[in-house]
């Protein structure tokens, strides 16, 4: 009897698309635009999530919501036949909200609410394509809330930490190596597994903020590691009648490891017109080595797992200039290279990663003292070429994904 290692893979996301493993950057259209470099330059309040040392900095109170949909497909080539498939994704729907509240603009002491989604979309790849037996379809949803407390030691320093949970639900779908008369599933007959969860996760994100003068700034952060926990899973199976005791729907439970990230973050403006910023991430990815995926009720088919990933830390570099055309018209753009952390035989469809280069614009006006809107724009393209040493699923991903955002921010 063939066995089905159905590996949690649904943990991860399509998100991995656009950034190191499966983390994304989209918190903050000022930010975005200037590839993702925030932690020593204070923009607004996406500094919640950025540096919340900083936002004691910031004038007065505001609410900052944006949106950025995601674009985002991938060509597989398969070694030896050359075979092609692709993915079909829907369009991606991050978002972030901050909501910064001073007693008023002299005020030391900034309390805020940050809510974004660091993970989330959905990756669908076509019927019948060679990599079935490990992914068709997968789909992510998930919301971290992190309420936080900044406070400006004075015009120099400013500190600030937010307590961070997260929530999200996933679902996976991927064929089963089983065939048969009675099977019910569609395309090419081989049978199906469907498994969906909640998962839950805590977690912190604190900050240090010091401007020595007017032109220089620097920001230091950590986001501590989150464990992601499914503990109440349920796998659905749609097998021949003959085979169902061996694929017994039930309860499964999971987790993932969210890593750490440590920023040094640098900020520069030589004069009113022209900002810059670069970034240093390093992303503890080590902590993501083995993913255990455990049943309720096991058979000689359907046994608990363990399967390698064997991600290395990796580092991220950022760099970002914003120029003010006019005092309510600005230009931004930036530059991004990531370094993947998924070691070569450990490619998935899931994460088709590699090192790679991303490029960002953006601009934003100023509508009277209140309201402003900002937009960015994000672009990549990468190609890896792997033999997976679990599933042997062999060849080339090639991936490109564009990713337009806006933000509208209200000050009070």
């Amino acid at each position: 009897m063939t066995k089905l290692l159905v590996i949690p893979v649904f943990l991860l996301t399509s998100v991995t698309l656009f950034s190191q493993g499966f983390q994304v950057n989209f918190q903050g259209q000022k930010q975005q635009a200037m590839a993702s470099a925030g932690t020593g330059l204070l923009m607004d309040g996406a500094a919640l999530f950025f540096n919340p040392g900083a936002a004691g900095h910031l004038e007065g109170s505001s609410v900052n919501a944006s949106f950025t949909p995601i674009f985002a497909n991938v060509l597989f080539e398969e070694n030896g036949t050359y075979e092609t498939a692709r993915t079909d994704n829907p369009m991606g729907t991050p978002f972030s909200f901050y909501g910064v509240f001073k007693k008023n603009s002299e005020s030391k002491l900034a309390a805020g609410l940050a809510v974004y989604t660091p993970f989330g979309s959905t990756v669908q790849w076509e019927n019948g394509w060679m990599g079935r037996f490990a992914l068709t379809r997968l789909k992510l949803k998930s919301i971290f809330f992190q309420p936080t407390v900044s406070y400006k030691i004075n015009d120099k320093f400013g500190i600030g930490g937010g307590f961070v949970v997260c929530y999200g639900n996933v679902g996976l779908e991927k064929d089963i190596p089983v065939m048969g008369d009675d099977n019910p599933t569609t395309g090419d007959g081989y049978a199906s597994a469907s498994l969906s969860g909640s998962a839950l996760g805590y977690g912190a994100n604190v900050g240090v903020y010091y401007r020595p003068s007017d032109k220089l700034s620097v920001g230091l952060t950590y986001r501590t590691q989150v464990n992601m926990s499914v503990d109440d899973g349920q796998a659905t199976f749609n097998v021949p009648e003959a085979l169902e005791e061996n694929f017994p729907d039930g309860p499964f439970s999971s987790s993932l490891p969210l890593p750490q990230v440590a920023s040094l973050g640098i900020g520069y403006c030589p004069n009113d017109k022209l900002s810059l910023a670069f970034d240093v991430n390093f992303v503890g990815w080590k902590a993501y080595d083995t993913l255990a995926f455990d049943y309720a009720t096991n058979t000689t088919s359907l046994v608990d797992t363990k399967s390698a990933r064997m991600y290395e830390n990796s580092f991220s570099f950022r760099l970002g200039g914003e120029y003010k055309v006019t005092q309510t018209w600005a230009l931004r753009g930036g530059v991004h290279y990531g370094i993947t952390p998924v070691q070569d035989g450990y490619v998935t469809p899931e994460t088709p990663d590699n090192n790679r280069i991303s490029i960002t614009a953006g601009t934003g006006y100023c509508m009277g003292d209140h309201f402003e809107v900002d937009a960015s724009f994000f672009f990549t393209k990468l190609h890896r070429t792997d033999t997976n040493l679990e599933t042997g699923l062999s060849g080339t991903f090639t991936t490109i994904a564009v990713a337009p955002g806006l933000a509208l921010i209200y000050k009070f």
